[in-house]
């Protein structure tokens, strides 16, 4: 039996539960007509979810393949008896399109979501333990949420019918009440016109029995009317309880987690936003909040017609709509927020962009009178004031100025977004604090302030919104991204949520270091960090003195203040170019394995001293920043290494094609040879390469060490004059016993290569050339 089938059998309270993890979101109808497939492609075939690439693709196609379905199944359906089901379908398939095509990862989640809820509800009715995997995704609050969300809808509706009740008892009383005047009145009347000590007429015995009557009865109701209005001024004190609790858990642990995964994204960790459920979560208590706020006024209004406050019983209608708006206010200042941050490096006159969104605005009617925001930066001294007092020292006070900085929010139907794209604004000028001790422009933290005000409710409430970016390091030009980038990755990284803007730990544990840094290097190469890797930059950041068993501390001067040992550049510094290198020209190698990358000379000759002859490694080097280096074993068993590549040669010639010119590789370490990593990435030759449009033919350009034999491309002499990397670079990494460093040769094949022979023959010593100029001196003499 399918899970939906055994669900359907539960009792009224659980299906209740189950009713309510459905919604507009995700509508009950499509899990209905679509249950067999949902539970066979998103249950049965797809374990937790693993942070791959390859899963985002998997998961991307599942909800496609959901969708068409969803649609197939809608246009199959002819039956008039079915004729909703068809467009509940319909629609249902337009609005995944629309909502869930940019970020499937959401209704997987969701959809994985309800049916561990399913799974634990059936079990716990058959009073079985929960499966591993249910128990895995029950872990998410989503369907507690929404289990609360429909306890609060319940609540509300019974207040709602109390409310009713009250009223028409109140009306109800009024009337009789009114009645029972008229007949005081008629007593009164008759009373006046008898004359003194006769007796009572018989009709006004009978309009005294009647008098008497009805004021029984009105007692009756003014005790009832009391009770009900004690009985809801306690509803709604725990109604109040219980949203406040709710909101508290979407606004301070979803809503948080949802910024910290944020701002954990900016070092490059996975970030599968599910800031549209959020919104649906605080679109419901805002619809909440709101309408129970509208039952206690109207209470307060009929108390007013009618005052029957009972002695000693203090009124909490008062206090409790107080406690409402605050709630209300609560939710809309802390549901203005920034869906897509600003660069957190930031460059002067460079454009940039940002999106704010106000997650209620749709609920509220905000969009009726759209309103506008502005945006402005601010100190981190600034951004301290704004927090303590909810303002700015001084109105307009900002550190900067920025073009196109003021936006209209506006309202999307298809996605019920309200927000604003700041799409051309651009930081034109900057104004700095002053500078203390060692610190650098590059330590300097500012921050994007977005301020809007709007009201609700036509007029009753006016709201003053502002929310900051994260950390903002802003830099005049590119030889301060590397330090900037510390300054941001150690802020993403190790800041607490509800600091003072923008403090952050003098002192961290080095695993944690770790974990950033392999986060930042798997988001831009494509690979994390192995084990030994993490070892490698832990002893190179404690500058040889790392325990492993103790988890040391690591400061923020080591990690990019103070140089390291013999180095005139900081562990950062080192670390942040050998990322930038294999981002931009080593990627595909890296992410196959073919780089050992961090591994130190030594142990590279260590590694290398047993392996064959053409047995090579390739390892960051240590003396120079954004270079690698070829390690072989020469045919005499010594252990060489090439002088440092950098970007500059691999935008040249990259470095399959080098790894490929040099015949005297033969084996990557252990034992692979080399065209099984490399090949895919070399270069197609061709013998006779055609001449361009202006006439020319385009030279390849090939690498080789002089003194040993060149890559067997035709006509390529064993010398040349054009050499890469810049033989000016003194490292003390090269370790080659020949003469000259990597050479690269220009190669058209022709008449063109006579001219190389000739030099050959001039016997010039190539060992002290630096240049082409001193070359030219050498063959004239």
């Amino acid at each position: 039996m399918s899970l939906w089938a055994k669900a359907q059998q539960l009792p009224p309270d659980s299906l209740q539960q189950i009713r309510a993890i459905y919604g507009d979101h995700f509508p009950i109808e499509v899990r209905h007509y679509l249950a067999q497939y949902i539970e066979e492609k998103f249950w049965s075939e797809v374990e937790p979810v693993p942070e791959n690439p390859q899963h985002e693709q998997y998961v991307a196609g599942l909800v496609n393949s959901l969708i068409q379905e969803m649609e197939n199944k809608a246009a199959v359906v002819n039956d008039t008896e079915y004729f909703l089901t068809k467009l509940k379908l319909a629609e249902a398939a337009k609005m995944f399109r629309q909502r869930y095509s940019t970020n499937p990862m959401q209704l997987f989640t969701y959809v994985r979501q309800c049916l561990a809820t399913e799974m634990r509800l059936v079990q716990a009715s058959n009073g079985e333990a929960l499966s591993g995997i249910a128990n895995l995704m029950i872990t998410n609050s989503g369907a507690e949420v929404l289990h609360k969300i429909d306890v609060l809808r319940r609540r509300t509706q019974d207040t709602a019918d109390d409310l009713r009740r009250m009223e028409q008892e109140q009306e109800a009383f009024a009337l009789q009440y009114h009645e029972c005047t008229k007949i005081n009145a008629h007593i009164q009347q008759l009373s006046s016109q008898q004359p003194p000590n006769t007796q009572v007429p018989p009709t006004v015995q009978k309009l005294n029995r009647q008098k008497e009557m009805l004021e029984q009865v009105l007692n009756q109701k003014v005790a009832g009317l009391m009770q009900l209005r004690l009985a809801l001024g306690d509803k709604f004190k725990e109604t109040i309880q219980l949203l406040n609790q709710l909101q508290s858990s979407i606004l301070d642990d979803e809503l948080i987690r949802w910024k910290r995964e944020q701002q954990l994204a900016g070092n490059g960790a996975n970030f599968n936003s599910n800031l549209d459920t959020i919104q649906d979560w605080c679109e419901s208590l805002a619809e909440l909040i709101w309408l129970n706020r509208q039952q206690i006024k109207e209470v307060d209004r009929l108390r007013q017609k009618l005052s029957l406050d009972p002695p000693g019983v203090a009124d909490l209608l008062p206090q409790v709509l107080a406690d409402v708006t605050q709630l209300l206010s609560s939710l809309v200042t802390s549901t203005f927020i920034i869906e897509k941050q600003p660069p957190q490096v930031m460059k002067t006159n460079t454009r940039f962009t940002a999106c704010v969104r106000l997650l209620v605005g749709g609920k509220l009617n905000v969009h009726m009178t759209p309103p506008q925001v502005k945006v402005t930066i601010i100190s981190e001294s600034q951004a301290n004031v704004l927090l303590k007092n909810d303002k700015l020292a001084k109105n307009g006070d900002c550190s900067g100025e920025i073009l196109n900085n003021t936006g209209t929010m506006e309202y999307q139907q298809a996605t019920r977004q309200l927000s604003v794209s700041f799409r051309n604004m651009q930081l034109k000028k900057i104004k700095r604090a002053e500078k203390k001790g060692t610190e650098s422009v590059m330590d300097e933290k500012f921050s994007l302030l977005f301020q809007s005000q709007f009201s609700v409710g036509g007029g009753e409430l006016m709201f003053q919104v502002w929310t900051l970016s994260l950390p903002v390091v802003v830099i005049v030009h590119g030889n301060q991204e590397p330090h900037a980038w510390a300054t941001v990755t150690w802020d993403n990284a190790f800041s607490d949520a509800g600091r003072i803007p923008f403090t952050v730990p003098d002192k961290v544990p080095w695993a944690s270091v770790a974990e950033t840094l392999s986060l930042k290097f798997r988001a831009a190469t494509g690979r994390p960090l192995t084990e030994d890797n993490l070892r490698f930059l832990a002893d190179k950041a404690f500058r040889g003195n790392y325990n492993e068993t103790s988890n040391p501390m690591l400061s923020w001067a080591q990690f990019c203040k103070e140089p390291l040992s013999e180095r005139n550049f900081t562990f950062w510094e080192w670390f942040y170019a050998i990322m930038k290198l294999t981002r931009e020209h080593l990627r595909g190698p890296w992410v196959d394995g073919a780089i050992m990358g961090f591994v130190k000379k030594k142990q590279a000759e260590e590694m290398l001293a047993t392996c064959p002859c053409g047995t090579f490694l390739l390892r960051f080097s240590d003396s120079e920043l954004g270079g690698i280096t070829i390690a072989w074993v020469s045919d005499t068993g010594e252990v060489f290494s090439l002088q440092p590549f950098t970007s500059k040669d691999f935008a040249i010639r990259s470095l399959a094609d080098r790894v490929a010119d040099l015949n005297h590789l033969v084996y990557l370490y252990p034992d692979i040879s080399k065209d099984i990593p490399f090949a895919k990435y070399y270069t197609p030759f061709q013998d006779n390469q055609p001449a361009t449009n202006n006439g020319y033919v385009k030279p390849v350009l090939v690498t080789h060490v002089p003194g040993l034999s060149a890559a067997s491309y035709p006509n390529t002499p064993q010398h040349s004059y054009l050499q890469s990397p810049d033989p000016s670079r003194d490292t003390p990494s090269v370790a080659s016993s020949y003469a000259g460093s990597t050479a690269t040769t220009a190669t058209t094949g022709g008449p063109a290569m006579d001219y190389l022979d000739q030099l050959d023959d001039c016997n010039i010593d190539f060992n002290g050339l630096v240049n082409f100029n001193e070359l030219m001196q050498g063959y004239k003499q």
